[in-house]
């Protein structure tokens, strides 16, 4: 299941009660905005104990249509790499006994 941009307002809300809603939505909004930003300005932005959002170029390059078999050229472009933190994978791979 993923979760969706309200859902992450309520958990804020539940964090954060005195807030209104529209200002956690603000909030939210602007910092999506700034990390978008900086991937199109080819900057990495860092949210420490979560990760690192940074792009690189990928190669152009002959492909396969699987339906068809057919080659097909895809050109280079820009995707985003992200790296998780240590923290969160730790948190991630902790046993539970």
């Amino acid at each position: 299941m993923a979760i969706v941009k309200s859902e992450l307002i309520k958990q804020l809300k539940k964090s954060y009660p005195n807030f209104e809603n529209k200002i956690l939505r603000k909030v939210l909004e602007i910092i999506l905005e700034e990390i978008k930003e900086s991937l199109k300005r080819s900057e990495a932005t860092e949210i420490r104990g979560f990760g690192r959002f940074s792009t690189k170029i990928q190669k152009a390059s002959i492909r396969r249509n699987p339906k068809t078999s057919e080659k097909v050229s895809i050109t280079s472009k820009k995707v985003i790499k992200w790296k998780m933190s240590q923290e969160l994978f730790k948190k991630l791979n902790e046993k539970k006994e």
